[in-house]
């Protein structure tokens, strides 16, 4: 049965035109990837499909009653509650149920004997139900997500402002994860976790009995859950009922058949109206002529077929720095209590170092503070006097309401117009994208315009926290032989082996001795 029935719909930012009249049904228990590059509209559908946003034409229809859980790991929360009482949330009418059973058994000590029956009766039956429902096991429930998603028990009793960026969406996604809504729409659920939580994640939603629309940039974890692909392409959201090596397959023969049909109508195309500009002048000819015409107003002219954007990062250095970079002597970091032991190291000039760690061990936190972000807790770091650093935070400081134009020409005043296009558009940001608020940028997108901003730094030290995050497969690889090439020293976060594997040759572990 269709619970999701998405009719004509079309959706713009300013010129930009994301979806042409696009339809799409979602069934009972379906389990569907949604892909396409940065830029195609991902993001924005599942917001249209959450109620976030509206469509500018066209319908959008749940089968009534269906509950929609949508991952949005940007979602602001009350940072002075503690974890457990967010996550607790989900099950807030069973702990009411709960506390009335409770105030029922206190209630016999004041009431008449002849009404302790009933209230017996009434108080056994809101057990039973928390049987049913399986109350007495939520600690059990909420253990299994918490350890799944790469975090420990002891997270329950933090304040939600000290979770670092990496915990904070752990926490959002295990939430909605406890809810068990009728339909899932995950947005890029895998950022932060690492393989062995990945698998765990794989095996939740393949054992998952309802249905869900993941969008994700890690092509293995879509293979390994998917039974149903919806793809964006040219503004329409195509269905493929199969795997994901189906999709692949008949992808690569669709597009080859729609280029051939596209040159064969383009040759077409030129050749009537050659024939026209050459005969609708002279008398004999002029009739057939114009029938042409009017058959090719009536044809329907196939769209271009779909070229993958090209990227072209680069990070120039200006003046080179001395031996030792960054010294540190028994540095402790963290938030009230030292996160991780003293560190004590050197980095190097023209070192590449990958600091990894499970998430929360404070990967974050050390570039903060050696960034002079957030005090350090005891002992010292140190930078040479020749260091010029450029930045990449992992989460974005950015005004949502301005555009990718001005904040880099903001950044760069001396910079022309057309310069601010050029130097957005080898980062994957057309004109349409340059134009829009960062409030309608997807994340990709975002962190695209975000690298941008450090090309023309010339930074000798390139510090980038996470910045795969969002990022899709081909700007990911482009990123990787940027920093493969870069002649600097480069600190990097990440928690991908298979992309920093062969940028780094200095790996820094974070750990604690408890």
């Amino acid at each position: 049965m269709s619970i999701l029935d998405v009719k004509d719909i079309t959706f713009s930012y300013g010129d930009e035109e994301l979806y042409q009249k696009a339809c799409m049904r979602l069934f009972e228990g379906e389990h569907a990837v949604l892909v396409g590059p940065n830029g195609t509209g991902k993001t924005t559908l599942l917001k249209l499909l959450d109620r976030s946003l509206k469509p500018d034409t066209g319908t959008i229809r749940w089968l009534p009653g269906k509950r929609v859980g949508y991952l949005d790991q940007h979602a602001s929360i009350d940072g002075s509650r503690l974890v457990k009482d967010y996550l607790h949330e989900v099950f807030l009418p069973l702990f009411e149920k709960e506390k009335e059973m409770e105030a029922l058994y206190e209630s016999l000590v004041h009431l008449p004997e002849a009404d302790h029956a009933r209230i017996l009766v009434r108080a056994s039956a809101i057990g039973d139900a928390l049987i049913e429902a399986d109350f007495y096991a939520l600690t059990s429930k909420v253990g299994n997500i918490i350890h799944g998603l790469g975090l420990t028990m002891d997270v329950l009793e933090m304040p939600i402002r000290h979770l670092s960026g990496g915990m904070r969406a752990k926490i959002i996604l295990g939430k909605l994860l406890l809810e068990e809504a009728d339909v899932l729409l995950l947005d890029e659920p895998t950022n932060f976790l690492d393989v062995r939580h990945i698998e765990w994640l794989t095996r939740f939603l393949n054992t998952y009995p309802k249905a869900f629309i993941v969008v994700s940039h890690q092509e293995d974890f879509l293979a390994a859950i998917a039974n149903t692909v919806f793809a964006l392409e040219s503004g329409q959201v195509t269905r493929y009922k199969g795997d994901f090596a189906f999709y692949l397959k008949e992808r690569a023969l669709r597009h080859e058949q729609h280029e051939k049909a596209y040159e064969s109508q383009q040759r077409m195309i030129v050749e009537t109206e050659d024939f026209i500009k050459r005969n609708i002048v002279r008398q004999s000819t002029t009739k057939r002529a114009q029938s042409r015409r009017k058959m090719l107003e009536k044809v329907v002219r196939l769209a271009p077929p779909v070229k993958s954007r090209t990227y072209h990062f680069h990070f120039p250095i200006g003046r080179s720095t001395g031996r030792d970079v960054l010294v540190t002597n028994h540095l402790e970091i963290g938030y009230g209590d030292s996160l991780v032991d003293p560190l004590t190291l050197t980095i190097m000039k023209q070192e590449k170092v990958v600091i990894t760690g499970k998430n929360g061990i404070g990967k974050s936190t050390f570039v903060k503070t050696i960034m002079g972000v957030m005090p350090e807790m005891a002992g010292t770091f140190h930078w040479i006097d020749t260091a010029q650093i450029a930045y990449f935070a992992q989460e974005a400081d950015l005004d949502s309401v301005l555009t990718p134009f001005q904040v880099i020409h903001h950044h760069y005043p001396q910079f022309t117009k057309k310069d601010v296009m050029s130097l957005l558009g080898n980062h994957g940001i057309d004109y349409d994208m340059a134009h829009r608020p960062f409030s309608t940028l997807s994340g990709g997108e975002s962190t695209k315009v975000r690298l941008a901003l450090l090309r023309h730094q010339k930074g000798n030290v390139l510090i980038l926290d996470e910045p795969t995050n969002h990022l899709d497969v081909e700007a990911k690889e482009a990123l990787k032989e940027a920093l493969i090439q870069y002649t600097g020293t480069l600190i990097l976060v990440s928690h991908e082996k298979e992309f920093y594997d062969q940028i780094c040759d200095v790996e820094i572990a974070l750990y604690t001795n408890d």
